[in-house]
């Protein structure tokens, strides 16, 4: 199955249309659109999930840094709609419900661009920013509920040995 991410922006609200995996490799774009859409001011995000197979905890740590920087903001939401009981009880068992709300019908997206893939030629320095952005997002997690570190701690602790062994490009 092919994973995309589609975007668009319906008045005030930014609309994010997961398909397929959401996961490390689309994270970071994911991230890159958010940090985008709040600079430009938005603070109302819905990501949908209708057709959503999977997601990996650095794609739901990307979204609850999403969730916690909106509130660092003082103002904005993220919403889940179209959540399946699978996914629920993922971000659920992470304790994200307490940081977005999470609906299991929602109105459809509107007409969506989907976000670039990221290539498969991987260079240094992108494998370096994938591992940071992989480090964000499980430190969002831990951040947005406490007791998540000690499901994570092994893999923060292993993403950051890597960012300090990872040679720099020559």
């Amino acid at each position: 199955m092919q994973s995309s991410i589609q975007v668009g922006v319906n008045g005030e609200a930014v609309w994010v249309k997961v398909e397929g995996k959401g996961n490390f490799l689309n994270s970071g774009n994911l991230k890159e659109f958010a940090r985008e859409m709040v600079e430009r001011g938005y603070r109302e995000f819905v990501v949908d999930l209708e057709q959503c197979a999977m997601m990996d905890s650095t794609f739901m740590g990307t979204m609850a840094g999403v969730a916690l920087r909106l509130k660092e903001l003082g103002h904005g939401h993220l919403h889940v709609v179209h959540c399946g009981q699978r996914s629920r009880d993922l971000l659920t068992g992470l304790g994200l419900d307490e940081i977005f709300q999470i609906h299991t019908n929602g109105t459809s997206a509107p007409e969506c661009e989907v976000l670039p893939e990221p290539s498969s030629r991987e260079s240094t320095v992108q494998k370096q920013q994938q591992t940071q952005q992989m480090l964000d997002a499980h430190e969002a997690l831990c951040e947005a509920a406490p007791e998540n570190f000690s499901r994570f701690k092994d893999v923060l602790e292993y993403l950051k040995q890597d960012l300090k062994h990872e040679p720099t490009e020559k």
